[in-house]
């Protein structure tokens, strides 16, 4: 009798624990994937100047922006979490700055510098996204702000005998294999088009070259020169309040526009025809269901898990981790997906087991050979 008692509240227990838990859980697993944490870097700091203008230290102007930046997003995004490298005037090294990225798990990541030039007509803004440099000047960008590892204890050790004044050493970037490439060029692209159709600066583009900072962060991630402080106008202008404030604001919109993309591209991705009710789908005519049927035989679905300007080795960094890797061409760029099925359903199902290693891997369409919209077919 007395153990027929106790195991009633065993078993009541036990219920409760399976609806409390196992049941948010699975409701967990549908629901929609958000960005939800940016880091903003603020380039040098501390012992680090930066460039020197004539009236200012890059050091100074970057955190002013930075912490500008931080500060829209707080106010328009408040779901959003921001995370600064540094929020001070301290010195914090290269790989500190992509460890702090990482570990907060960031979903983009933002680096913000000045620029300076030995001709001081030069001026305007770009923004750089990781990769080889393809002239000597985005060389010289590199360079500059990869010598700051020179300050820090033990560099040759740290970054594996990387020196950062010659360009042998720059061929690294040329074999990396940058897996959010195609991302990062996005938001660059984003934040230019915003510093010259919003902000009134000149655009001198998006480029890619090899940046430390940007070599171990596991996500999106962009290094953005607001300027020359070589330059005396511009150098003035970034000083300003008004100057600050209008470049932060720029940045914050990119961030913002980004933000959205990132959203409505993932969750279409995830929100697989199964979810629908009993009821939706039997409110189906058959008709429909034989368009469908007809339009997605004809449709191939697979998931991208890399972009490079590049060609690679399958054997080589992410495409090694899966056994069925094929690559297109667009735009001049190599992309490389993983799995194929006409069912967007069961390619739904592969992107879920994916994105256990490659959390930012996404779906695309193709018609034969060519690529179409994801939202056009599902």
């Amino acid at each position: 009798m007395t153990l027929y008692t106790n195991t009633v509240p065993k078993i009541q227990v036990c219920l409760l624990l399976l609806f409390l838990f196992i049941i948010p859980l699975k409701a967990q697993d549908n629901s929609p994937i958000r960005f939800k944490t940016v880091v903003i870097d603020a380039g040098h700091g501390g012992k680090d100047s930066g460039a020197v203008g004539k009236l200012s230290q890059e050091k100074n102007i970057v955190l002013s922006i930075a912490l500008k930046v931080g500060a829209y997003i707080k106010e328009n995004m408040p779901d959003v979490e921001v995370v600064y490298t540094r929020s001070t005037d301290v010195f914090v090294p290269l790989d500190e700055r992509a460890e702090i990225a990482n570990k907060a798990k960031a979903d983009l990541f933002v680096s913000i510098h000045g620029n300076s030039i030995s001709n001081p007509k030069i001026y305007g803004a770009e923004t750089f996204v990781l990769g080889l440099h393809r002239s000597e000047e985005n060389l010289e960008v590199a360079k500059k702000e990869n010598s700051v590892i020179i300050l820090e204890d033990d560099y040759t050790t740290k970054y594996e005998g990387f020196d950062p004044t010659q360009p042998e050493s720059y061929i690294i970037f040329e074999l990396m294999q940058n897996v959010y490439l195609d991302q990062s060029i996005a938001v660059a692209s984003l934040v230019q088009n915003q510093f010259e159709q919003r902000v009134g600066r000149h655009n001198r583009g998006v480029k890619q070259a090899g940046f430390l900072v940007l070599r171990k962060t596991s996500m999106p991630g962009i290094l953005v020169e607001v300027g020359f402080l070589s330059n005396p106008k511009e150098e003035k202008y970034m000083m300003s309040e008004d100057g600050q404030s209008y470049i932060a604001s720029g940045i914050f919109r990119a961030i913002r526009d980004y933000r959205d993309r990132f959203e409505a591209r993932n969750n279409i991705s995830v929100s697989s025809p199964a979810l629908k009710s009993d009821h939706a789908k039997q409110s189906d005519s058959a008709l429909d269901d034989s368009k469908k049927e007809k339009k997605a035989s004809k449709i191939l679905f697979r998931v991208q898990i890399a972009s490079s300007s590049q060609k690679v080795s399958n054997e080589y960094g992410v495409l090694a981790l899966f056994n069925d890797v094929w690559m297109y061409q667009e735009n001049n760029m190599y992309k490389y997906t993983t799995g194929s099925s006409s069912s967007y359903k069961e390619i739904c199902d592969i992107l879920a087991e994916v994105r256990k290693k490659v959390p930012d891997s996404f779906i695309v369409a193709f018609d034969g050979s060519e690529r179409v919209p994801v939202s056009s077919v599902e």
